[in-house]
């Protein structure tokens, strides 16, 4: 919890695209026993909602609400790399599609790979050729039950369309903005 704290503590990201655009600002509160360890929530949601947003035993970020947890990302840093890369990939493409419930389901990804920074569980991200696929199944995850109808918006793709190089990956290229762009990792 105190290297949360020291880590993330105060930290405000813009609003999420799903969750009702998730924790405002991160801050750990008291910790909670449960059955597999200790819990901790990683801050006020920004909306009235169903649930809230935890720190696992493990390190996990998660929902927990209705009396069960789901894992989002491995981590909270799988969480601000997915709301970085949110950003990164809505100022980039050319075009955004939301799709809703079986929609979702039916997305094909053969030919995308997963993107690993994300570390994601129940949400995750895709790189094709050219696009990005955002895929949130938290909600879903968290409030199904045997012969239960839950809202066709409780998984949600968002795909970034219309990304080059710099687009997919951040790194300089052709036709990138005039000036220079830096990556730290690989230099102008």
């Amino acid at each position: 919890m105190d290297a949360f704290d020291r880590s993330w503590g105060g930290l405000v990201l813009p609003p999420a695209n799903d969750y009702e655009g998730g924790p405002k600002p991160f801050f750990p509160d008291v910790p909670e026993q449960r059955e597999d360890g200790w819990w901790f929530m990683a801050g006020d949601q920004r909306t009235s909602v169903p649930f809230a947003f935890y720190l696992g035993p493990g390190g996990e970020f998660c929902l927990l609400g209705n009396g069960r947890s789901v894992a989002l990302h491995a981590s909270v840093v799988g969480w601000v790399e997915s709301q970085a890369l949110a950003q990164h990939a809505r100022l980039w493409s050319r075009r955004v599609v939301r799709l809703h419930g079986a929609d979702v389901d039916a997305l094909d990804l053969s030919g995308f790979e997963p993107v690993p920074e994300v570390r994601g569980l129940a949400d995750t991200w895709w790189r094709g050729t050219d696009s990005l696929i955002e895929i949130h199944r938290g909600e879903h995850e968290l409030f199904a039950a045997p012969g239960r109808r839950l809202h066709h918006r409780s998984r949600t793709a968002l795909v970034y369309e219309g990304l080059d190089r710099w687009g997919l990956a951040g790194r300089p290229c052709r036709g990138a903005p005039v000036g220079g762009v830096r990556n730290i990792a690989t230099g102008p």
